[in-house]
């Protein structure tokens, strides 16, 4: 597996498993009636931002597995905390794709000059993501109750997550 620059052409493959995963809506707080266009213009446009970067995992054939965006959490005197946001092929799950990615995110935001991390809304029902994230030195540092509904768990937390670079 490979962790590469994402280009515009790469929309085409990760549109699907980010339509599957916004529509199943579990893990993230996106409108599950986003278009394709839109949805490009959400993920793609942190390329074009210098302290903002969109990367795909790809195997050794090319195939795009998954994407993450980056950028600062917050414009202004917030933009020394990075955020990030990472899409999984339900295929390539579990076999370390998420990890690689999120390792990554952390590696370019200590280069890129970042003091710290924050995910502002993971699901906490989402066990996985908050088990992993925590294993990348992630803190729960608050959840907010009930603010996400999942349709098979109700009313969940959203955590916000926290990382010292």
């Amino acid at each position: 597996m490979d962790i590469r620059e994402a280009v515009a052409e790469d929309w085409d493959t990760i549109w699907p498993f980010f339509r599957e995963i916004i529509t199943t809506q579990e893990t993230y707080t996106y409108d599950p009636e986003l278009t394709f266009e839109q949805a490009r213009a959400i993920w793609m446009s942190a390329s074009s931002s210098p302290l903002a970067r969109t990367t795909v995992a790809v195997d050794a054939e090319g195939k795009v597995l998954a994407s993450a965006n980056m950028y600062p959490n917050r414009p202004g005197p917030g933009a020394h905390v990075a955020s990030a946001s990472f899409m999984v092929d339900a295929a390539a799950r579990g076999q370390g794709v998420g990890r690689a990615l999120c390792q990554d995110m952390i590696d370019w935001a200590d280069r890129t000059g970042f003091r710290s991390i924050q995910f502002n809304a993971v699901v906490e029902s989402n066990t996985g993501a908050v088990k992993l994230w925590q294993s990348l030195g992630f803190a729960i540092i608050g959840t907010v109750p009930e603010a996400f509904l999942s349709p098979t768990q109700g009313y969940v937390g959203l955590h916000i997550m926290h990382r010292h670079l």
